[in-house]
């Protein structure tokens, strides 16, 4: 499960948040596999489509996280859940998406095939009402 500011996200939901404000943001993973897995990395990667099959990744001016982009997981054991947090600041208005992907330190053992079905997350940045 992926929560932004906690809602939770899947294809079809934008999340709204406000520029200049740090939007909380939590990624629940569940093992439901026989064996334990691990050590990976979780990354989050920003990106910004227009609609016409170009991605824009150089968000760097307009996107930072609190943190760090990526969590080191040692490993989830079998039907536990592992559940990990950030935060992201958005600088600039604009509809915006996150791309996560796994990264495995031993190819030896498998990460459940679901994890990888994870869906891009709509974030709509606005600004603050005053």
């Amino acid at each position: 499960d992926i929560l932004v500011d906690g809602k939770l996200c899947d294809c079809d939901i934008v999340v709204n948040c406000k520029v200049g404000d740090p939007i909380p943001l939590e990624v629940k993973l569940t093992n439901w596999s026989k064996h334990s897995v691990g050590p990976f990395a979780l990354t989050m990667t920003p990106y910004q489509d227009y609609q016409n099959g170009v991605h824009n990744y150089e968000l760097q001016d307009a996107i930072t996280f609190v943190g760090s982009n990526t969590f080191y997981i040692d490993s989830v054991k079998p039907t536990k859940d592992s559940v990990y947090f950030g935060a992201l600041l958005f600088l600039y208005t604009g509809d915006f998406y996150l791309n996560i992907k796994f990264h495995e330190d031993n190819c030896s053992r498998e990460l459940p095939l679901s994890w990888f079905c994870l869906p891009s997350v709509h974030i709509r940045a606005m600004e603050p009402m005053v």
